[in-house]
């Protein structure tokens, strides 16, 4: 059978990242791969101004490729559906319409014992299944559960967590009514007809519940920080990218290189959600992660999770560094890559969180 050449496909309304086909050695006879993609390198200028300048292109183009929404309104409207007394701490059950056509569930964790304003954090929930314990869910540290919710607001921070699309109460609410990875394939289809995409519509989630996390009386909208793990982690420092107010942020695992991601034919690792359309065009991750600057950032990833190439982490290190350098505040951006480590969330990865938060969103600024 005969390919088609570029020009064939152009003229058939199909383009390609690589403009020609390569047939994979190391693939059955007659296979053929698309060669990795050619993506402008990231410069970051050593200037502020400039790179100021150059942050504020990179996030207009963040906008355009997540596709076109609505507007979001000030404030959500927030219907809270239950407080409960907690001991230390009260939880509020709340939900909003995002104006999509989704109702979001969330809780928020408030402190009692304070007279002042307290930080906020925003607790991204991640994707392996973990979020049936609950939005701010349990996980394990060497086989040790952790209520990552419960001991942050124990030690004074306002805790807010809300179910993402196609997660927790939001399964089967979407396109199709259909649950699992089958629901976001459908979530992310319409999406796709609406001109919009599935990452767009979490991202833009996740900015509505900061806008009511930031709105509470009780939080000092000055003091904010996100954290989350796998599909949470790259919540938080995609949500870094497009909206200042988060101060500080954690991100354990995820860290990933899209171009190694593709050499490593590690596609599989991620579902459809993960995927924005064009985006190597224009940039890889370092882009995103490099508009975090000047604000805190750290990132905690094991050097054996197949779905974050060890070789895409140090490549995100080497360029995004250079933006706080940049910014003047290189002491904000750390990552840490554990050797022997894959997937998973270790105890010192958890107390390297709360250190982290302890200092760049102190409880008595």
């Amino acid at each position: 059978m005969k390919l088609p050449t570029a020009a064939m496909l152009a003229g058939m309304g199909l383009t390609m990242l690589s403009s020609v086909m390569a047939a994979d050695p190391g693939a059955n006879p007659g296979t053929v791969r698309p060669l990795l993609p050619t993506v402008p390198v990231l410069e970051i200028p050593a200037v502020p101004a400039e790179w100021a300048t150059r942050q504020r292109e990179i996030r207009g183009t963040l906008g355009k490729l997540l596709g076109e929404f609505p507007g979001r309104p000030p404030l959500p409207a927030v219907t809270t559906s239950a407080r409960e007394d907690r001991g230390e701490y009260w939880l509020e059950r709340f939900h909003f319409d995002n104006g999509l056509g989704d109702r979001v569930p969330g809780v928020l964790l408030l402190p009692k014992a304070t007279s002042a304003k307290v930080p906020g954090i925003l607790y991204h929930h991640w994707h392996g299944g973990e979020y049936d314990h609950g939005k701010v869910e349990l996980f394990e540290t060497n086989h040790t559960p952790v209520a990552p919710g419960p001991a942050l607001v124990k030690r004074g921070f306002a805790v807010l967590a809300i179910d993402a699309a196609c997660f927790g109460e939001r399964q089967g609410q979407g396109a199709d009514g259909l649950k699992g990875s089958a629901g976001e394939m459908s979530a992310a289809k319409f999406d796709l007809w609406m001109g919009r995409t599935l990452w767009g519509r979490m991202v833009r989630d996740d900015r509505q519940a900061l806008d009511y996390l930031a709105s509470r009386p009780e939080v000092d909208a000055g003091r904010i920080g996100a954290m989350g793990m796998s599909m949470g982690a790259t919540r938080t420092w995609w949500l870094m990218a497009v909206d200042e107010r988060v101060q500080a942020g954690v991100a354990v695992a995820c860290l990933t290189r899209y171009q190694d991601l593709i050499a490593t034919d590690g596609l599989k690792y991620h579902g459809i959600y993960y995927y924005v359309p064009g985006m190597l065009r224009h940039f890889d991750t370092e882009a995103v992660v490099a508009c975090a600057a000047p604000r805190a950032l750290l990132c905690l990833n094991g050097d054996e999770d197949a779905g974050s190439p060890v070789t895409g982490i140090r490549a995100i290190e080497a360029s995004a560094r250079k933006a706080w350098q940049a910014s003047g505040r290189p002491e904000a951006f750390q990552s840490i890559v554990y050797p022997d480590v894959g997937h998973t969330y270790t105890p010192d990865m958890w107390a390297r969180t709360l250190g982290w938060f302890d200092r760049w969103l102190p409880k008595n600024p």
